[in-house]
């Protein structure tokens, strides 16, 4: 099987990695057809570890590579590396700015963006719709690199990682519809609607950097600054909510050093 998807050219294996990650989002999201209560604090760990996760998968899957090919092409490695970081976090604020969305666990008068009157359901599946691009950029890119900064077992352990920590983020968006009255099927579906731009998004960053070698630093640092944006802006307020912060900062530890250990080991 491995031997297998190796054969397969990149955007091929962005696409099967993406899909992958937008499966374990809709287990997440299926667990609201077993119950509509998922207990707080259990909820606030998954989360904390989903923030470790992404830390870790930006510096040693992303940031590290990036250095290194930038330097291998004969740059100053943080030049392009702090240019795309940097970018990809404005990318993510600017978005945030421009378009309506509800974090999970938020009231109505906390969204954010332009002032809509969209639906409470619509609003959520848009925050976390926003916030899966750049992991879905980030299994693109990471698997148009192989061979010139990763390999393709550190896409493999990036692809992981990012799967493991979707799952808590179907749940963040399905269970409040179903706690507020929705139906099983339309909070399922809803839930496993906020992943399905993972798929598109990783063919794109695949595609791109495939185009553009001389774009691979950039492109890694870009996916890295957009996941870290979307760790301290979402994730670690959203796990911290009911105030359990050595729960969450202890799971984001944990979360770290598995994704550390994946990436290295496999790496």
């Amino acid at each position: 099987m491995a031997a297998w998807f190796a054969t397969l050219d990149a955007v091929t294996q962005a696409l099967i990695a993406g899909s992958f990650t937008w499966l374990v989002t809709a287990l997440g999201a299926g667990t609201v057809v077993l119950s509509r209560y998922v207990p707080r604090g259990l909820l606030d760990a998954m989360l904390g570890f989903a923030a470790g996760v992404m830390i870790a998968a930006s510096f040693w899957s992303l940031l590290d590579p990036a250095i290194e090919l930038a330097e291998q092409q004969g740059q100053a490695g943080w030049v392009p590396v702090s240019i795309g970081f940097l970018t990809g976090a404005a990318f993510l604020r600017m978005a945030d700015w421009l378009l309506p969305h509800l974090h999970p666990g938020f009231p109505m008068n906390r969204r954010e963006g332009p002032n809509m009157t969209w639906q409470r359901s619509t609003l959520l599946v848009l925050a976390i719709t926003l916030h899966n691009i750049p992991e879905g950029l980030a299994v693109g890119v990471a698997f148009g690199a192989i061979g010139q900064g990763t390999t393709l077992a550190s896409a493999l352990a990036l692809t992981i990682g990012i799967g493991l920590q979707n799952f808590p983020e179907g749940i963040a968006v399905a269970l409040p519809l179903r706690q507020s009255g929705m139906s099983r099927r339309r909070s399922f579906w809803y839930g496993q609607l906020s992943a399905v731009v993972e798929p598109i998004a990783a063919m794109l960053g695949a595609a791109t950097v495939q185009l553009i070698q001389a774009a691979l630093p950039y492109a890694l640092a870009f996916a890295a600054g957009a996941m870290i944006y979307v760790v301290v802006e979402e994730l670690i307020p959203e796990a911290q909510q009911s105030g359990r912060t050595d729960l969450t900062t202890l799971t984001l530890v944990v979360g770290f050093t598995l994704m550390m250990i994946l990436d290295v080991a496999l790496g």
